[in-house]
């Protein structure tokens, strides 16, 4: 297994704290090797290895479906002693209730609880519910740019190959791992997204209509990046000679949220300091995602470029927003605690590059602000805004 310390580290810190450590992200991110690595990572941290119960409910190994008693039962049954148990349980959500019977173990049983799911029955309300205050949300996404180097340091490639090399081909760990040409890397990906499709959301909303689905899908990979309204969809729709209610359309960007397919991105007003509830932004999860729906075109390299930094960004901790200063626009208003920073993308600075850097300028506060670009020749200082290449933007978190 290549090691992912951030997750490590993350869940080390929460370790033996009575909260239950729900590992979220779209399907094959990497959360069940996460589950691994922390197994480990607990036997040597002294834990025996008797007192890790690990169970896995993934469709493959279920025979029958559980409900939440059954999973109960067959977790307590394996607590055959007095001391601590560390529980790991994989794709929750494929048990009917799971929040009960995890909470039964964390109330009635000397434990320490972590879970992972991918879709949107994990996300429910029954969490509030049973799990109320007792439980922190770890989002997990594909690799980082950071990440993948690792994973393919035995590669040989240079830091600039393997940039470009993860902005056509994604962050899925399980390409990642191997030698793989685009179009094999993207039936690999395409793979994951029907079964998304098809398992939890198709098959769960009853969705009839598939075809008018799918086109809603393709907008929003054609629109990655670019300000839109479920209004815009209905209208684009319309212009096909076909009808879509605009509460389809919720209900359909909705779903492939809860199934951690796009990302919503609001827009915030700098100078109400308020955000806003229109012309949000979509990003895909990977941006191989939009490549195996759309096929690769150079053209759409910009607005992967700001698709690769927003989850950067969401890695890092912040709440990322569109900055919207007047009738300005910001890529990203980017918020930590009592920090803050902005961030402008583009994959070129042209000679004049006045247009890319006025926006950030107008803003006249003391928090960093940055250009982030693939030109190569593009660094230094103009006014306050630093110009950092896209390379050096995701590998040193302190840029």
């Amino acid at each position: 297994m290549i090691p992912r310390p951030h997750y490590i580290d993350m869940l080390k810190k929460y370790r033996d704290i009575p909260l239950v450590k729900i590992l979220a992200g779209v399907r094959r991110c990497g959360k069940s090797t996460i589950l691994d690595m922390l197994h480990d990572d607990l036997c040597k941290s002294g834990v025996a290895p008797e007192n890790i119960i690990t169970v896995r409910y993934t469709s493959e190994e279920l025979d029958i479906k559980l409900n939440d008693k059954e999973m109960y039962n067959s977790v307590k049954k394996q607590m055959t002693g007095t001391d601590k148990y560390y529980i790991l349980l994989d794709e929750v959500q494929e048990v009917s209730g799971w929040e009960k019977a995890v909470n039964s173990l964390l109330e009635n049983c000397n434990t320490d609880i972590y879970v992972t799911g991918s879709n949107s029955k994990l996300m429910s309300g029954e969490i509030s519910t049973y799990l109320s205050g007792r439980y922190i949300l770890i989002p997990v996404f594909t690799l980082s740019f950071a990440e993948y180097i690792e994973f393919k340091k035995s590669s040989g490639k240079s830091v600039n190959e393997l940039m470009n090399e993860y902005i056509r081909t994604g962050g899925f760990p399980v390409v990642a791992l191997g030698n793989f040409d685009d179009r094999s890397a993207y039936q690999i990906v395409e793979g994951i997204y029907n079964s998304v499709i098809t398992n939890d959301i198709a098959r769960r909303h009853r969705i009839t209509n598939y075809d008018l689905f799918d086109r809603v899908v393709r907008y929003v990979a054609e629109n990655v990046g670019k300000t839109f309204s479920a209004n815009s969809i209905v209208k684009f729709i319309k212009s096909e000679g076909r009808s879509l209610s605009v509460e389809a359309v919720y209900n359909y960007l909705e779903w492939l949220e809860k199934a951690f397919i796009i990302y919503r991105c609001r827009r915030y007003d700098l100078q109400g300091k308020a955000v806003l509830k229109t012309q949000e932004k979509f990003y895909l999860a990977d941006a191989s995602l939009k490549y195996c729906i759309m096929g690769f075109d150079p053209r759409s390299v910009s607005a992967m470029l700001e698709n690769i930094v927003y989850f950067e960004l969401l890695r890092r901790g912040y709440e990322v927003y569109i900055g919207k200063n007047e009738t300005k626009e910001i890529d990203f208003t980017a918020v930590r605690r009592d920090e803050r920073l902005y961030v402008q993308v583009c994959r070129d600075l042209p000679e004049n590059s006045d247009r890319e850097l006025a926006n950030l300028l107008e803003i006249k506060d003391h928090y960093p602000k940055y250009v982030v670009t693939m030109d190569e020749l593009a660094a230094g200082n103009i006014d306050g805004v630093k110009i950092v290449k896209l390379t050096d933007f995701l590998l040193n978190e302190n840029e």
